[in-house]
């Protein structure tokens, strides 16, 4: 009895220091609402609503009829082009995750390291894109397949091709082009929190390392700002591989829908196509909740390679 009451009074202890916090930030949770019942009502109730509906056939006129792990098996044993767009997904993943991390790590730093005025100015150009609307009509100029697109222009007055390549057309180029326009609207809300993080480093930490030892900037970079940045480095990290598993627009926009022979066609190009062109709701709810899982695993697998990292 004792140690259920010891475990009660504990839960007890719990609930009323929550309580109290509540109380004490109450208008800072008041400003947080509105965002919250829309995060729940437009993200938080569709996802969980998603996996049920993932089990049936509802095509969002007749009542949904349950059809098991149908969606599923013909996801994984019928569906060529979802095949397809595992693969292109994986790649498009692993190549602009890392590489747009690092990226966005190596420009706080360098915008970090200059004056003041310079930091809001290059913080506002390097963010910029992220907010830009109708973009991919400029990229659309650049990759255009005639002589007249910047990037053939270029290329061929510098003698490197013969005659105009059709890179939003041809499959070979496709991924490629829509790699590099995700990386240059890779820097969001993990670039913004880095900058945030490179700020707010107690200056005191530099003296203490100068006076133990450490001699140049770089030193200052491994054993002072990094570990004392963990919260910001896993954010963004996360951050930046979720945007990584859930582009689709930047292929859509940028190429033909669908692209040729697939080869911009990622998993939520294809949740796209049988959720808003096909109107097949339980086929593209089985797609996303298939992404959600892989999303949870590959965030839960660099909290722990980031935690491990930032302890040592």
């Amino acid at each position: 009895m004792f140690g259920k009451e010891k475990s009660q009074y504990i839960e007890d202890s719990k609930f009323r220091y929550t309580m109290r916090e509540v109380k004490k930030n109450g208008s800072a949770y008041i400003l947080a609402l509105p965002y919250f019942l829309l995060f729940l009502i437009f993200t938080g109730i569709p996802v969980v609503i998603s996996l049920p509906v993932g089990f049936t056939n509802f095509n969002m006129v007749q009542f949904p009829q349950w059809v098991g792990l149908s969606n599923f098996y013909t996801l994984f044993l019928q569906d060529d082009v979802f095949l397809i767009a595992i693969q292109n997904t994986l790649v498009f993943a692993i190549i602009t995750g890392p590489v747009s991390y690092i990226m966005c790590f190596l420009l706080a730093w360098l915008i970090n390291e200059m004056p003041g005025p310079l930091k809001t100015v290059f913080t506002y150009i390097f963010y910029a894109p992220t907010l830009a609307g109708n973009i991919y009509a400029t990229w659309q100029l650049i990759f255009s397949g005639d002589t007249y697109g910047f990037l053939n222009s270029v290329l061929m007055s510098l003698g490197l091709i013969n005659g105009p390549q059709q890179w939003l057309t041809d499959s070979r180029y496709i991924l490629m082009c829509v790699i590099i326009v995700q990386m240059w609207m890779a820097l969001g809300a993990g670039f913004l929190s880095l900058r945030a993080g490179f700020q707010g480093i107690d200056k005191s930490g530099y003296e203490a390392g100068a006076i133990e030892g450490i001699k140049n900037r770089f030193q200052e970079l491994i054993y002072i700002t990094i570990p004392a940045m963990g919260p910001q480095l896993l954010f963004a990290a996360v951050m930046q591989i979720t945007s990584s598993f859930t582009a689709g627009d930047i292929g859509r926009f940028l190429t033909a829908f669908p692209s040729t022979d697939y080869a911009a066609h990622t998993i939520m190009t294809h949740a796209f196509d049988y959720g808003s062109v096909r109107y097949e709701m339980g086929y593209a709810c089985a797609i996303c909740f298939l992404l959600f899982i892989v999303m949870i695993i590959v965030n839960n697998v660099i909290r722990k390679a980031m935690s491990g990292i930032l302890d040592t």
